[in-house]
């Protein structure tokens, strides 16, 4: 259980790593991050990182949703969610998710732009995400709190508001 926590932390470092010194600087994190350190303190640390490790295109834009995808299904593959007679196993919601995130950009109904190799990079990535860790634990229902841990589970899809871009 712990080396998916780890796992999960090491991946959403990436992805905020990508994000705050490669992306947009209208993004929430990097929003955030500004009034941390200052303005011309960020723009001269994201200066000299960029210098520093050059990314290519696919990795500062496709990898993070990757990442992000890989997070959610490590928290989502032990939950399902019961509802009368239906039966929803949640480690599908990360692929339906992004999915429709995409469907959202390709008909402008959200900021981003549409892109195979997103939809290729999270594929990968949920496939990556169910194979690794592969704990005999029984699955519950996420609806039923008798803990902490939906709550950690929810709380790794709201991470994704933190790539949202600012207008």
């Amino acid at each position: 259980m712990k080396q998916k926590y780890i796992f999960i932390g090491v991946a959403l470092l990436i992805s905020l790593f990508i994000y705050l010194f490669y992306r947009t600087e209208k993004t929430v994190a990097t929003n955030i991050f500004i009034q941390i350190i200052s303005y011309d303190s960020f723009l001269a640390l994201k200066a000299s990182i960029v210098n520093a490790l050059p990314l290519n295109n696919i990795v500062v834009y496709s990898l993070p949703e990757g990442l992000w995808v890989f997070c959610i299904t490590l928290t989502s593959k032990s939950y399902f969610i019961n509802i009368r007679n239906w039966h929803f196993d949640c480690v599908f919601i990360p692929l339906i998710f992004c999915f429709t995130l995409e469907i959202f950009q390709f008909f402008h109904i959200t900021n981003g732009r549409f892109d195979f190799m997103d939809i290729w990079f999270c594929i990968v990535f949920w496939i990556l995400g169910i194979l690794i860790l592969r704990d005999k634990v029984e699955k519950e229902n996420i609806l039923a709190w008798s803990n902490s841990k939906p709550f950690v589970c929810l709380a790794s899809y709201g991470i994704v508001y933190l790539a949202h871009v600012l207008k």
